[in-house]
């Protein structure tokens, strides 16, 4: 069942109207009855008639659940590392088999999302920072909790614990904000990535036919696709779930405003980032080996030099991992790891020299031309990486990349090319004028919620802002007959 659905938003409906209906104590048990529900008729199921799929998120969990356990009523330190080990393996292990080694068996829904999830709280209770959860049936919603079970984000146990589980009184303002953000998400999925989508879809597919502004226009066209998706994505999970009464982690916090490559990953996909440095990142740069090695480094590089060399090690590391979780394949690992690795570390070495150059060129750091300058560079850098990230290649990624750089391409903007592309000049202007829309709600929110300044202004001027959004989608969203907007895209660059 497709979270875009009619199907899913009558289930929401009747669900929500129950959640608040039913005692306080009876309503995790709601929200877990929805969460097995909601997995049993995806896709992957119901087309499979696969139902043994959610015996893989239970066992997970209950590996997971007794180890925590465990670790939290032992003492001896031996039994304690021996438990996360044996857990952590499972789940990665059962994680591995079904997304990378192709053994003839489907893989779950969010089985990449629920395994972090899982793996944070573990490592959270070994290291005795976080609280035991001793309910299995609670550990299994946090788990498998539905709004999250399509993209994330990776929750923190801590942060959820007496959301998830404490019950909730209706409140109006929960209600009406988590529905404002939905609606934002459906505009943003159904309005812009699907339109953006045809534009990318023609050009990657025929790149051999386009050359120059062509090629990235369908770059520019890919990256909007894969935000306002994904971004989308998170608007009506995070709206779905604040109508309960939960808050989830934001994921999201206007990327494209970055001024570089290394703030772009503090803004994109949050939750995957800290997760990352948390429990991958620093836990490395603790281990014997990376504490010993500016030691051996420091007669050759000096101790500046051996500490840096250090860093930038265990950040190969860290963004090949997060390549590799996108995917598997060396476009994905390069796409969306590799390349931002050496973006960042080429970025530190050489920013003594950039210091230089600004001074010579009399460059203000904090001049709006100059902000706007590293913006656009962002941005286009980002882009490279996502052509590796749409092509089925790194030799097709190269190509395309290629034709970039090969002549003006201005074969989109001839002839009417573009009707054949499936976007005559009233779609353009449609999708023109929802990105404009779109970036300044994002711009807004980085001084006050939209949502808080609508609701200061009159109640007249605020239904018909909020009407005229949902009719906009209504007549203007791709979906319905012959149309299915079934998954979200960035399920299909994830592990």
């Amino acid at each position: 069942m497709s979270i875009t659905s009619f199907y899913f938003l009558c289930l929401f409906a009747l669900t929500l109207l129950l959640y608040y209906l039913v005692p306080k104590k009876v309503q995790w048990p709601l929200l877990l009855l929805l969460s097995i529900g909601y997995f049993l008729t995806s896709a992957e199921v119901r087309d499979s008639h696969a139902w043994y799929l959610i015996l893989y998120p239970m066992a997970a969990v209950g590996a997971v659940w007794g180890a925590a356990i465990l670790i939290d009523r032992t003492k001896e330190q031996k039994k304690k590392l021996a438990a996360l080990i044996c857990a952590v393996l499972f789940c990665v292990g059962l994680l591995c088999t079904l997304k990378f080694f192709h053994l003839g068996l489907l893989a779950p829904m969010g089985i990449s999302f629920y395994t972090l999830t899982l793996l944070g709280y573990l490592f959270d209770v070994y290291y005795e920072i976080g609280p035991v959860q001793r309910n299995y049936g609670k550990l299994l919603l946090f788990g498998c909790y539905f709004p999250t079970m399509i993209s994330g984000p990776i929750m923190k146990y801590s942060d959820m614990e007496k959301q998830m589980y404490t019950g909730h009184k209706l409140d109006y303002r929960n209600v009406t904000f988590g529905m404002q953000r939905m609606l934002l998400g459906f505009f943003k999925k159904l309005v812009i990535s699907e339109r953006t989508a045809i534009l990318a879809n023609e050009i990657f597919n025929n790149y051999e036919k386009y050359s120059g502004v062509s090629i990235w226009v369908g770059a520019a066209a890919f990256t909007m696709q894969l935000y306002t998706d994904f971004d989308g994505c998170m608007d009506i999970v995070l709206g779905i779930s604040e109508c309960f009464g939960i808050r989830l982690p934001e994921n999201f916090s206007a990327p494209f405003l970055s001024r570089s490559i290394e703030e772009y990953w503090r803004r994109w996909h949050i939750s995957l980032g800290d997760w990352l440095k948390n429990y991958l990142f620093y836990p490395l740069l603790r281990t014997k080996f990376f504490m010993n090695l500016p030691k051996k480094l420091k007669g050759k590089l000096g101790k500046k030099g051996a500490k840096q060399a250090t860093t930038f090690l265990a950040m190969l590391i860290l963004w090949f991992t997060i390549g590799y979780w996108h995917g598997g394949a060396w476009t994905f690992i390069i796409g969306s790891g590799l390349l931002h690795w050496f973006y960042i570390v080429s970025g530190k070495l050489m920013e003594p020299l950039f210091v230089k150059w600004r001074a010579f060129f009399h460059i203000e750091k904090e001049k709006k031309g100059f902000i706007l300058f590293q913006r656009v560079r962002t941005f286009f850098l980002v882009m490279i990486g996502l052509v590796f990230f749409r092509s089925a290649t790194v030799p097709d990624a190269l190509r395309v990349l290629g034709r970039g750089v090969s002549g003006l391409g201005l074969q989109l903007f001839r002839n009417g090319v573009l009707s054949g592309l499936g976007l005559d000049w009233t779609e353009l202007m449609i999708l023109a004028l929802s990105i404009l829309f779109s970036a300044w709600v994002t711009i807004h929110n980085q001084k006050e919620d939209m949502r808080v300044t609508l609701e200061k202004k009159p109640i007249w001027l605020r239904w018909i802002a909020l009407y005229a959004l949902l009719f906009y989608v209504i007549l203007l969203g791709k979906y319905g007959p012959g149309y299915s907007a079934s998954e979200f895209i960035y399920q299909n660059f994830k592990v």
